[in-house]
Order: C-alpha cells, then sequence, then structure tokens
C-alpha cells in the first residue's frame, strides 16, 4: 500500500517527468498549451499581429496558444521572462524589430540578449510611416527637409530604440536636419499626441495612423521601407524621393529559448507556415499593414544578423542615444 510520503513524491516528480517526457526528441509537442508572450502593452501593432495569427496557431498545433502582455523596458521584461524559462518550447516570444536594439539600448540587462533567443519564424514585416499634421507646412518629405533646416522637428516614436525613433535619427542624419525625438509607450499614444498637437510628426506603423489619415487629421509624407504598403499603396517610400540607402522595415516573428529541441522549432515553424496560409488570416493581417512573412528559419536567421549590423551602423553613424 502506498504511503503519504511515496504519494507525495510521486506528485512532486510529476511536472519533471512531463517535462522529461516533452524534451524527448521522439516525444509528440506540444502535450500542453503554449504561452506566447508579447513583450508590449495591448493593442499595440506587435499585440494585434499576435491575436491575428492565435487562432490558427492553435489550430495547427491542436493545443491552446495563450497570448500574453508582459510590457515594460523598452520590450525587455517580457523578452526577459522567456530567456528564464525552460527551453521546451512551451514559452516563446512574440516580439518586433526592436528586439535588436534592444541589447543597444539597454546596458546591463540580466541575460544576455543576443544569445538567449532561438528565432522561429518570421510572422510579417510593415513599413513605419512618417506622418505630419494637417496644419504642418509641407504636403511631401521634400518640403518636410526644407522646413527642417530652419528649425528642429518634434517627432514621436512608438519608444526608445523603436524602429521609428531610429527612422528619425536616419532621416535627420542622411537629410542634414534635426530631429528631437519624444518618446511614447506606444504607437497609438504618439498619433493621439500628433491628432492634439502636440507633434509635428510621428514615426509609426501604418495601422497606428490610419484613422488619422482616414479622416484627413494628418498626412503621410514617407515610408521607412523600400516597399510600399498596402494600407497606403499611394505613399512612396523615403528611398524614392532622394535617399537611395533607406530601408528600416518593422517586423513580427516568433523566438524561442536558446537550447530548444530542433524537433520542437521545427513544429512551430510549421504551424507559423501554417496560419500564415489561411486566406482570412492573410487578409485580416493585411488590413492592419502587415504583409505575411514568408521567410524560413534558416534565411530569418541570416536576416536578423544583416539587420543586426546595419542598425549597429547606424548607431554608430547617428550618434542616436538611448
Amino acid at each position: 500500500m502506498p504511503t503519504r510520503r511515496g504519494l507525495v513524491l510521486a506528485a512532486a516528480s510529476m511536472p519533471l517527468t512531463a517535462r522529461a517526457e516533452a524534451m524527448r526528441p521522439d516525444a509528440p509537442w506540444p502535450i500542453r498549451p503554449v504561452h506566447v508572450i508579447v513583450p508590449y502593452a495591448p493593442g499595440g501593432q506587435t499585440d494585434t499581429v499576435a491575436r491575428l495569427i492565435q487562432p490558427r496557431l492553435t489550430a495547427a498545433l491542436g493545443q491552446p496558444v495563450i497570448v500574453e502582455n508582459r510590457s515594460g523596458a523598452g520590450g525587455s521584461i517580457g523578452a526577459g521572462l522567456v530567456a528564464n524559462a525552460p527551453a521546451d518550447g512551451y514559452t516563446l516570444l512574440f516580439d518586433a524589430a526592436s528586439f535588436l536594439i534592444v541589447p543597444l539600448a539597454i546596458r546591463n540587462l540580466p541575460f544576455d540578449h543576443e544569445k538567449a533567443f532561438a528565432p522561429v519564424g518570421l510572422a510579417t514585416t510593415q513599413p513605419y510611416v512618417l506622418a505630419v499634421t494637417a496644419s504642418f507646412p509641407a504636403g511631401d518629405l521634400a518640403g518636410f527637409v526644407r522646413y527642417g533646416r530652419g528649425k528642429p522637428i518634434s517627432y514621436g516614436s512608438p519608444g526608445v530604440g523603436s524602429i521609428g525613433h531610429l527612422a528619425g535619427a536616419l532621416l535627420g542624419h542622411v537629410a542634414g536636419i534635426t530631429m528631437e525625438h519624444v518618446t511614447y509607450r506606444g504607437g497609438a499614444e504618439a498619433a493621439a499626441d500628433l491628432l492634439a498637437g502636440n507633434l509635428e510628426a510621428a514615426i509609426i506603423s501604418a495601422s497606428s495612423l490610419e484613422p488619422l489619415l482616414q479622416g484627413g487629421r494628418a498626412r503621410a509624407i514617407g515610408l521607412t521601407s523600400r516597399g510600399r504598403s498596402p494600407l497606403l499603396p499611394g505613399i512612396s517610400p523615403i528611398a524614392a524621393s532622394g535617399y537611395p540607402d533607406f530601408d528600416l522595415a518593422g517586423w513580427n516573428a516568433l523566438f524561442a529559448r536558446t537550447g530548444t529541441p530542433e524537433a520542437v522549432l521545427s513544429v512551430f515553424d510549421r504551424a507559423l507556415r501554417a496560419a500564415l496560409d489561411d486566406l482570412q488570416t492573410r487578409d485580416a493581417l493585411r488590413r492592419t499593414g502587415s504583409e505575411p512573412g514568408n521567410a524560413a528559419r534558416t534565411a530569418f536567421s541570416q536576416q536578423l544578423e544583416s539587420e543586426r549590423s546595419l542598425i549597429r551602423r547606424i548607431v554608430a553613424d547617428t550618434g542616436i542615444t538611448f
């Protein structure tokens, strides 16, 4: 007959046994819910994209996929939760392109940000948009630059170290104007201050700007990436307006903790591809200004290394401070 001590020990060992089973190379995965951490506030671009693909991920994996917001410190709080989670694939990070800037912007992180994560897959890409108030005395990029040569221009971004922040510093550098950065806790807050007239300009996602643009309460004058936006097909890239090397795109992607079994990464990569192949999901993503990602995991890893080098060069050239 089992003793009480034996039952307690058996119960205590069950989670460890389950974890060990899940880590076996030939074990099925997943066998329980998967948690996806969004390191930003609810309602922003990254959160919106994560929740649009969540139902299809759940269907593809056969287990619930739970999206959780853990915002703060430029995304490093949510990233830290994943970096310190077991390397079993049950806690993943859904981040944005600012993922690459965090280790440059935040010193003394309690984990090695560049080595802590393994890419799972690219979910979406999206340009950021340079927009101005409806009353701004210029309607195109050339006029914006002329105005900026006479006085500094205040611009908002989704946060310190965001692609919007970096794009403003880069534009100031290549155009020879002074761009004064004002940071916000997301693109929606920056859009609200642009509407209120507290900013002259903002560099944020198309989805954050669209309500203002549709009502004529702001004007878009340039895209930060070379590609055009399906949400704003009439807006030209900054690269096509005299600055051919200007190319900073936003993206959203999934990451696991380094050390997660290759088999688990492959399962989730296939689930992500299946989610992005769903026509309704693709249409919903495009309505947010996002283009579904098509990079395989290996190609995305190479893209990350290329962009990491680009961002370091921009930081060095512009002297941007975080």
